[in-house]
């Protein structure tokens, strides 16, 4: 519309002129201005709109985290409601956990056994150790002995029955003190890797245990908005992502900047560029007044590729036939006054209208200068949509 009327001042130049000649305005004489305005009316559409894209599919996306439980079971209590804001760590709701609990008691009585045995056998060793200090006594006193007799059957006052009695004494206690030995051993294997190893599995069962009773209780990963709780007292809990028993908006990080995404024609890409002014104009923040309504932005990334392309395994081959659907360029906005950004709502829909202002000389600041008219139309855009009631893009409701 601004179009045509920026571009008839040939016809109203050619109508005036035949009022002061007082001739009669006809199709024949106004020819040459109709056809001028046409011409010119065709060129400033042609620039306006090839230099200064809009897309109306702007959105503010953001992030949900879905809830499920991590094991089954009938839901005993529920600590949270729709709305209700939580922080990481905050109890979300409790499942029913008897047999839990009894198989982490199971899990702590059995370490408490290895605690038992672990006494025993450290009485086990001091008594080995004793068996060995006893036989050791044993073998020396009988060692002796036999050297004695041996000395006495030298001189011929002993006897060799004597002398062979001992000689088998003495192999006998060095058996002992051998299996003595073994004792002490044995002990000090179960002490040092036995035992240890018995409690370390009764640990990790404990553990285990202690995992299945904590998992009874989901908590929140995350500081947010809970919504969509559709879980009560006694409800089974589910453990499918594709069933949650509730959802929360997470609070957008601090140092992530928000982003607003626009699809675009793809014969927009020559145009495009990073750095590239833009206004964005939302739903949630349409207003009479133009009081933040319609915020300065800019592009600071373009995807490097159009998601309609994308080929993924599967069973069939690709048909490109089937592919009709142009796919549009995705492209990255932040807004320029950070104060803004408080303004947004997570998932508005926008539109977003660019301004080309990166060509030099006359035409360059001609062709940045026919971007006021974009910008009239944005804002009469956002007046019509608070009119109608039917938002930005032509779609809703009251």
């Amino acid at each position: 519309m601004f179009e045509l009327l920026l571009t008839s001042f040939p016809a109203v130049i050619r109508y005036f002129q035949l009022k002061r000649r007082g001739e009669a305005i006809t199709v024949w004489n106004m020819r040459t201005a109709v056809f001028l305005w046409a011409i010119m009316a065709f060129f400033l559409f042609m620039v306006i709109f090839y230099f200064h894209p809009k897309s109306y599919s702007g959105l503010l996306p953001f992030r949900t985290v879905s809830v499920v439980a991590q094991t089954s079971g009938p839901v005993t209590e529920v600590a949270v409601h729709n709305g209700q804001r939580v922080v990481a760590g905050d109890v979300l709701f409790r499942i029913e956990d008897s047999a839990q609990k009894a198989a982490l008691s199971q899990a702590k009585a059995e370490l408490d056994t290895l605690a038992a045995a672990e006494v025993k056998a450290q009485d086990s060793l001091i008594v080995a150790q004793a068996g060995v200090a006893q036989a050791q006594a044993n073998l020396d006193k009988l060692k002796v002995d036999l050297s004695n007799a041996q000395s006495l059957f030298e001189r011929n006052v002993g006897s060799g029955d004597a002398v062979r009695e001992l000689e088998a004494s003495v192999a006998v206690a060095e058996a002992e003190l051998a299996a003595a030995d073994a004792q002490v051993d044995l002990a000090q294997n179960d002490i040092s890797q036995a035992i240890p190893a018995q409690r370390a599995a009764a640990e990790a069962a404990v553990e285990r245990a202690q995992v299945s009773v904590d998992q009874t209780e989901v908590h929140a990963f995350n500081d947010g908005v809970v919504t969509q709780l559709a879980l009560s007292v006694g409800s089974p809990a589910s453990t499918l992502i594709i069933s949650p028993a509730m959802v929360i908006i997470p609070d957008r990080d601090a140092d992530a900047p928000l982003r607003i995404t626009a699809g675009f024609s793809q014969v927009a890409r020559a145009t495009l560029y990073e750095g590239m002014p833009a206004e964005v104009a939302c739903d949630s923040n349409a207003s009479l007044s133009f009081r933040n309504a319609v915020m300065p932005a800019q592009i600071v990334a373009i995807q490097p590729a159009v998601a309609t392309g994308q080929v993924v395994p599967g069973g069939r081959l690709l048909e490109p036939g089937n592919l009709n659907a142009r796919g549009s360029m995705l492209v990255y906005f932040e807004l320029l006054h950070p104060e803004h950004e408080a303004m947004m709502l997570d998932g508005s829909g926008c539109i977003v209208q660019t301004y080309t202002n990166n060509l030099s000389g006359v035409t360059g600041h001609i062709i940045a200068a026919t971007g006021v008219v974009k910008a009239v139309g944005l804002r009469l855009k956002v007046w019509g949509a608070i009119l109608s009631g039917i938002g930005l893009a032509g779609g809703g409701g009251h």
